[in-house]
């Protein structure tokens, strides 16, 4: 690795996001590799003591916390898509969290929007964060930006993230993210732990 790249698993978290059925099956390229490479890349992190979060997206019955007004979920609330307890808003069994590890929902694009996250990760002593996640131009790139404002160092794990745009994925792992991340292989993070 070219970065400094020295990760303490101790003051690490993993964040496995919007690894959701309906999500996996709409917006990742290429999915099965996808899977196998963040259940790997959990399996590490898990093997290295490593905190490991999910992040999920969810809404009580009736959507109560979707406005109207809001363009990018209205048209969730109008088809029903994420409705409670539903079997496609599950994690996807190929990277399944384990009964022991937080699951944080959220209403919003970001992790950190509306949500406990922070409270989680400074309750813990964590500093360091891995994203993984889809899209990489919805979660990973709206919790980049909260995460590098509330100065965190922070790792995208560009093969752990995808996107229905390969291009937008591209563009935004190879010129956006490194402005503010290291960007990183599932691999490069598994050899360092």
């Amino acid at each position: 690795m070219t970065h400094n790249t020295r990760i303490a698993p101790q003051t690490t978290a993993l964040l496995a996001m919007d690894f959701q059925t309906l999500i996996v099956d709409g917006h990742a390229r290429d999915k099965q590799p996808l899977l196998d490479r963040t259940a790997k890349l959990l399996a590490a992190a898990r093997n290295a003591h490593m905190t490991v979060i999910y992040v999920v997206v969810g809404f009580r019955p009736g959507f109560p916390e979707i406005s109207d007004d809001n363009m990018t979920f209205r048209t969730i609330k109008e088809t029903n898509r994420f409705a409670p307890g539903a079997a496609n808003t599950q994690i996807h069994p190929a990277v399944a969290a384990r009964p022991d590890e937080v699951v944080v929902q959220k209403h919003r694009v970001s992790a950190f929007a509306g949500t406990d996250l922070e409270m989680i990760l400074r309750s813990k002593g964590i500093g360091t964060l891995l994203l993984t996640g889809i899209a990489t131009s919805g979660v990973v790139l709206s919790t980049l930006r909260h995460a590098a404002d509330a100065d965190y160092r922070l790792f995208v794990v560009k093969d752990c993230c995808a996107d229905s745009d390969e291009q937008v994925h591209h563009v935004l792992t190879e010129k956006v993210f490194p402005r503010q991340a290291t960007v990183v292989s599932a691999d490069e993070i598994i050899g360092e732990l």
